[in-house]
């Protein structure tokens, strides 16, 4: 997970198309936005990340930083 690879697709694209993404990459087709990452997996988890902190922005209208902090808690959570 690189988080400047999640901020870009959080600032560069909507949660439609972020969406669409996520359908692309699970299906194995063509991405129609661009997603870094090394592999797949990697480019899922950037674009699932970007996807949960773009939610949690609008629902608790909040900027990038609040949402990303409370994405990596979380993140931190579930791996302890």
């Amino acid at each position: 997970m690189k988080i400047p690879a999640i901020k870009k697709l959080v600032e560069t694209h909507t949660l439609h198309a972020l969406m669409e993404a996520e359908a692309a990459i699970v299906d194995e087709q063509p991405l129609a936005i661009e997603v870094e990452g090394e592999d797949e997996g990697e480019q899922l988890t950037h674009v699932l990340a970007a996807v949960w902190i773009l939610n949690y922005m609008e629902d608790n209208n909040t900027d990038f930083k609040t949402a990303l902090r409370e994405y990596t808690k979380k993140v931190r959570v579930s791996i302890s």
